[in-house]
């Protein structure tokens, strides 16, 4: 038996199961992680008051907005799945999308998937250990067997993964939801004091542009994953129309509850308080829900069960791109010849987390991953610009306002800016990782005339992935595969 999809019933190719809930759940999913239960408290120690964290919250929704029209033009530009690699690969080149697919497999998800885990296992393991804080190798050992059992669940079936990424979305939107309700209730009954205007702005130091510039990358780590419905192009059901309408809608809804979440933080916690806690959820809900205050570590730990879900299933993807377009091993372009999935990637990004997990903490990393994050944007975006510069004529389904773009690039380069100021080491750790892709670049993908006992190795140890996993190269339907100027359905949407 061989996957189905399609006219043709005997080719084996990545299905199309995404439709437009499901489209709108995975970036919503991807978003809502572990961000907003971390994040907090650096956007207010690097703000330095309540009100300008709540204006870095609002204005990062925003700039994540802007990012993510630009995104929906080169998602159906370049119908492929991979996302930012993807478009730098095609409009750059390979060497451009090569480091920042490097920088991505080797550093960015494996550690975010790595935060994301080792968050659930502490909300999990809070109820267990009240007074103390949960022991490192139970925190490791619980992180792990959760990345396993979502890996396999991700490995047997497409529709089983995204049904649990609809659940859990809709888990973590009520367990946001909650935090709003009882904060709102607090604002009813007259506890808004720190939220008012002669408060909310009093700080005891000014904050300077490159503090500033750190809170809004504390913010970026929760709104990242705005883009990770590019990564899985191929497999949404009429992209064209479901994947700029799944970003519209899951855009401004993050950002609208983000920003009621934070308001609800702050009309119970004072900013001392909320920049002693270690847990915020936790102690919202010590502070006023009592006796039922277990349900905020369990909503937390639905929260990060569903992003890790969704960042294995996205970033899956990306390698599974990345092979296909011969930067990493073709073992790993490779799906399971009955259940259409891509076991190799999965697999890696399972592996090269869980060593992340065994490196030691990775919290200190979240700034690194951050700038990273921001700087792939950016070159991105950039290369939209190019690309509309350099091909003027070329039909998109959906083009955006030039001034989207550049409004982005504009506040992009001005973070990076004060961010490279302010924090040069983190920076720099940053673009280091990056450029150490150059050699490999050139080693192992430039360099076609190597020896032949490394084609030979090579061979060998895809064919023995190929029996242990049973996977097979995917077929495409040359339709889905035609150029954007091949494309005969000329309808075009203007953005702004």
């Amino acid at each position: 038996r061989t996957g189905r999809t399609g006219p043709d019933p005997g080719r084996v190719t990545l299905k199309k199961e995404i439709g437009l809930l499901s489209a709108c759940t995975i970036i919503i999913g991807n978003i809502i992680g572990s961000g907003i239960f971390i994040s907090p408290k650096g956007v207010l120690e690097h703000s330095g008051s309540v009100g300008l964290a709540l204006v870095v919250w609002v204005l990062g929704g925003c700039i994540a907005a802007l990012g993510s029209l630009c995104y929906a033009e080169l998602g159906v530009t370049i119908p492929k799945s991979g996302g930012d690699y993807s478009y730098v690969t095609e409009i750059f080149g390979g060497l451009m999308g090569f480091l920042l697919l490097w920088s991505a497999v080797l550093i960015m998800y494996p550690t975010t998937l790595a935060v994301i885990a080792l968050t659930f296992s502490s909300y999990v393991l809070q109820p267990v250990f009240p007074n103390c804080v949960p022991p490192y190798m139970a925190t490791r050992m619980l992180s792990a067997t959760c990345l396993l059992l979502l890996t396999w669940v991700n490995c047997s079936s497409v529709r089983m993964a995204t049904r649990i990424q609809d659940v859990f979305t809709v888990g973590k939107l009520m367990a946001l939801g909650l935090i709003i309700v009882v904060g709102l209730v607090q604002i009813c009954n007259g506890n808004y004091e720190a939220l008012t205007p002669q408060v909310a702005f009093s700080m005891e130091r000014t904050p300077s542009v490159g503090q500033i510039a750190l809170a809004f990358l504390q913010a970026s780590f929760a709104f990242s994953g705005w883009n990770f419905l590019n990564y899985v192009t191929e497999e949404v059901v009429e992209p064209r129309r479901n994947l700029p309408r799944a970003i519209y809608i899951s855009i401004p809804l993050v950002t609208f509850v983000y920003t009621l979440t934070n308001i609800a933080y702050f009309s119970s916690m004072s900013p001392e308080e909320l920049l002693s806690s270690n847990a915020v959820a936790v102690t919202f809900g010590e502070k006023l829900l009592g006796m039922f205050s277990v349900i905020m570590p369990i909503s937390v730990a639905l929260s990060t069960f569903g992003g890790i879900n969704g960042y294995l299933f996205t970033s899956s993807r990306l390698c599974f791109s990345g092979a296909r377009e011969g930067h990493l091993p073709s073992l790993l372009a490779m799906i399971h010849y009955k259940n259409c999935t891509p076991i190799p990637a999965l697999l890696v990004c399972c592996a090269a987390t869980i060593v992340i997990l065994c490196i030691g903490e990775t919290h200190n990393l979240i700034n690194y991953v951050s700038f990273i994050n921001y700087l792939s944007y950016g070159v991105t975006i950039a290369g939209l610009l190019y690309y509309r510069w350099k091909k003027p004529n070329l039909y998109r389904p959906i083009k955006v306002n030039l001034l989207v773009p550049v409004c982005y690039l504009m506040f992009w380069a001005l973070l990076l800016g004060f961010s490279l100021y302010s924090e040069p080491v983190v920076c720099g750790v940053g673009l280091v990782i990056m450029l150490t892709g150059v050699p490999v670049y050139f080693l192992g993908v430039h360099w076609k005339e190597k020896p032949k006992c490394i084609y030979t190795f090579i061979e060998r140890a895809t064919y023995v992935g190929q029996r242990l996993c049973f996977v097979v190269f995917p077929q495409f339907d040359p339709i889905e595969i035609a150029t954007p100027s091949e494309w005969t359905d000329r309808k075009m949407y203007k953005l702004f």
